[in-house]
């Protein structure tokens, strides 16, 4: 546990050891990276010095008393470093010699991967993580110790692949950023030896966004266009629909009007040209009309352009599927956000009040975040009675 732990904050032993010192209050090297090197080979217990790691680390005591008491093998992985402990993750997968691997067990593992991007559809990050990391070990277990033909590592690498952009975007809405940016790394060296560029596209692109999101606008715009550059003008339609939206996204984020509107126009282009004729592949079933006007309002509420977006998210939510609660949630802060910037305090409070009650049993923490930005932007408007009640009963 101390070494996932140490590893999803992306610190080394010896810069756990020294936190843990400064947790303490006693000189840097009262604790060594050897010492962290035996508790997490299990050949020593942190005993005194476990409250200080337990600080450090950022978690309850009793969390890290409980796994002192149980042995690795009982404890369920719950992230990559526990089934990649010492590869990084664009390094190629190696593939030992086992049972031989078939076509019938890649279509097995699709189906299961596509059974989680369903369930993504309906329930959040903290519900699906566990069950999306451990579908993560078994498919690289099944590619590392199975043996194959080409054409079968080829399919199981697309499938790798999937399967983390999936699993990496659950990690992202549970919070678990640093271990998202892992997944996704993770999967684009799968997709790259696969020879899937497309896949490699939406990996770095679900990528991108989230960089985009969590502050990091310069790295998310330049992986962004990296994405829809390498994926060219040869990628199936609602591929490059997705791209645009999320290089649209980035230029939001980087405050940067023009590009932004022009990337959201050149998505909508490419969507139009979707046709039988030039599939996609199934795990874009989701991309359609709808879901670039979700985008394209989004844009215009970060910009403050709240007249053209208060309309369009309107009309997508007058057709958005109720069972969507996430999403429902997420689309409608943007209008409470919106509504506020166009001086309608008690629409925008209401709308909150409708967000907040959807978000207390979704485990997102994009949900979380929105409801924050939502109290944050109706504090202007404390003075209306509306407004001041929905921040009371958040308070």
């Amino acid at each position: 546990m101390i070494r996932r732990l140490r590893l999803a904050k992306g610190w080394s032993q010896e810069r756990l050891a020294l936190e843990a010192c400064r947790a303490a209050g006693l000189p840097p090297d009262s604790l060594k990276r050897q010492d962290i090197y035996r508790y997490e080979k299990g050949k020593r217990t942190p005993r005194e010095w476990l409250p200080s790691v337990a600080a450090a680390l950022g978690v309850p005591l009793v969390e890290l008393q409980a796994a002192a008491g149980k042995s690795a093998q009982e404890s369920a992985p719950v992230t990559v470093a526990d089934f990649l402990p010492d590869i990084d993750p664009l390094t190629p997968l190696k593939v030992r010699q086992g049972r031989r691997i078939g076509a019938g067990d890649v279509t097995d593992l699709a189906g299961r991967v596509h059974g989680l991007r369903l369930a993504d559809d309906v329930l959040a990050g903290g519900d699906l993580i566990g069950p999306a990391l451990r579908e993560l070990k078994s498919a690289i277990k099944l590619y590392r110790e199975g043996s194959h033909t080409q054409e079968v590592g080829r399919a199981l690498l697309s499938q790798i692949g999937e399967l983390a952009q999936i699993a990496g975007w659950i990690a992202s809405d549970a919070g678990r950023h640093e271990e998202a940016e892992r997944i996704y790394k993770l999967g684009m060296s799968a997709a790259r030896q696969a020879e899937d560029a497309t896949l490699v596209g939406n990996l770095a692109g679900s990528l991108a966004y989230q960089y985009s999101n969590t502050g990091r606008t310069k790295e998310g715009l330049s992986l962004a266009r990296a994405a829809l550059d390498q994926a060219g003008e040869d990628a199936p339609p609602k591929a490059r629909a997705l791209y645009l939206d999320r290089v649209a996204w980035a230029h939001t984020k980087a405050n940067e009007a023009q590009p932004a509107m022009r990337a959201l126009g050149e998505a909508s282009q490419a969507l139009a040209e979707d046709s039988e004729a030039r599939e996609s592949p199934q795990y874009l079933y989701w991309v359609e009309a709808g879901e670039l006007e979700v985008m394209e309002s989004r844009v215009y509420t970060e910009l403050k352009r709240p007249l053209r977006a208060v309309p369009l998210l309107r009309d997508v939510l007058t057709r958005y599927d109720a069972t969507h609660t996430r999403e429902l949630a997420l689309y409608l802060s943007w209008l409470a956000v919106a509504l506020a910037d166009a001086n309608e305090p008690e629409e925008a409070a209401a709308t909150a009040k409708r967000v907040i009650s959807l978000s207390a049993d979704v485990a997102s923490e994009r949900t979380a975040e929105r409801v924050r930005v939502i109290l944050h932007r109706l504090e202007e408007y404390r003075d209306v009675p509306e407004v001041r009640e929905v921040l009371d009963d958040a308070a």
